[in-house]
């Protein structure tokens, strides 16, 4: 397995930017600022610190540099809209500016923390997953944002910020969390007034796969900027491991993989979905790796990496192909977060929000199967 997992994070990176020189520049990164092109950047940025190869980190700078102007300001960004989601792609800023010294970095950096900072709140302090979505706190929100300002705390030395993040991350469990299951579910609303929230509880209906995903992901990748001595740190490995639990009793006995809405594997209609399963190999990877979880969950998570592998890639002239991807959902009037809403939604295949987390996950099972080689 070893040679197989090293060759085929490459394999990926080589794919996108493959795409991107038969188009000249990869035009969905170009298009604008949001969440899916930031987490594809970042995926091309960890591969070029791994490999140590130019090209991935210069196809990051280039694409970054056609939104960021002289002054800081953001191309296509308002801070006025007060959408979590436009923090994510935020998270390129603190390599370039490392890299570079260059001040623009800083100045944006600075932009999308002033967001925060400001972002309206539910009556406990949750940040609106938008401004257009009032008393709503998604998981998806928590990996937009959370990582970003864990380390802009760090990087800015602003420590009190981390008391956010902490806050951030414990409040979302605590309302969205099924103490049967030990899953979140995808929404809460305070004010109980939308259309998928329950009128007693204000959550959504079920757990999707892919939003639960986003918030595994947030918890590891916002350790990686809490020092050990702060007081919530413990608590953030606490709610990572039990929730690491919880997914490995709805993983998929025969693919390792998991379904598009995660604990009704055998209803109707229901599938195997590959960003999900890729960001969840790739937080129980890391994890392994940080030792926030025992060797215990070493089975799972490479038989998760193997299914990846096995039952949603195929590989050609072109590079490597992902399928079985939900192309996107969400909550809102006409998005009624029902069973039958999420797996309503298209299916796709080679889209970067899922060749994004499956580089990520590739590359942090390689990180994992190279040290425990040595």
């Amino acid at each position: 397995m070893h040679e197989e997992v090293v060759s085929i994070s490459r394999k990926i990176a080589d794919t996108i930017l493959g795409q991107c020189n038969e188009k000249g520049e990869h035009d969905y990164v170009l298009k604008r600022w949001a969440y899916v092109p930031g987490m594809l950047l970042m995926a091309m940025m960890r591969t070029g610190i791994q490999f140590n190869e130019p090209a991935y980190a210069a196809f990051v700078e280039r694409h970054m540099d056609t939104f960021i102007r002289e002054d800081g300001s953001i191309r296509t960004y308002s801070l006025e809209e007060y959408n979590l989601d436009q923090i994510n792609q935020g998270k390129n800023l603190f390599w370039l500016l490392q890299e570079t010294g260059d001040e623009r970095y800083a100045k944006a950096s600075h932009l999308l923390a002033a967001q925060l900072l400001s972002q309206p709140r539910t009556s406990e302090g949750g940040f609106w997953h938008k401004k257009v979505y009032p008393f709503q706190i998604w998981l998806d929100g928590l990996y937009m944002a959370s990582p970003f300002l864990a380390e802009y705390a760090k990087v800015f030395g602003r420590p009190e910020l981390l008391d956010e993040v902490a806050h951030q991350l414990l409040l979302i469990e605590r309302k969205t969390r099924d103490p049967l299951t030990g899953l979140l579910y995808h929404g809460w609303d305070e004010s109980r007034e939308q259309e998928w929230a329950d009128s007693r509880t204000g959550l959504s209906s079920q757990f999707w796969s892919r939003a639960v995903g986003w918030y595994m992901m947030s918890l590891v990748d916002c350790l990686d900027h809490f020092p050990v001595t702060h007081p919530k740190r413990g608590t953030i490995i606490g709610i990572f491991h039990r929730l690491s639990l919880a997914l490995l009793q709805v993983q998929d006995k025969e693919t390792g993989l998991w379904y598009q809405v995660l604990d009704k594997a055998n209803r109707k209609g229901n599938y195997i979905e590959a960003s999900g399963s890729c960001m969840f190999v790739y937080s129980l990877a890391k994890g392994l790796g940080r030792g926030y979880l025992e060797k215990g969950f070493e089975d799972a998570t490479l038989r998760g990496y193997q299914g990846i592998e096995e039952y949603l890639t195929e590989e050609d002239a072109h590079g490597i192909h992902l399928k079985q991807i939900c192309h996107g959902a969400g909550l809102s009037k006409e998005r009624n977060g029902s069973y039958d809403y999420y797996i309503s939604e298209e299916v796709v295949e080679d889209v970067p929000m899922g060749l994004a987390p499956f580089l990520l996950a590739s590359l942090e099972v390689e990180r994992y199967v190279n040290r425990r080689e040595l």
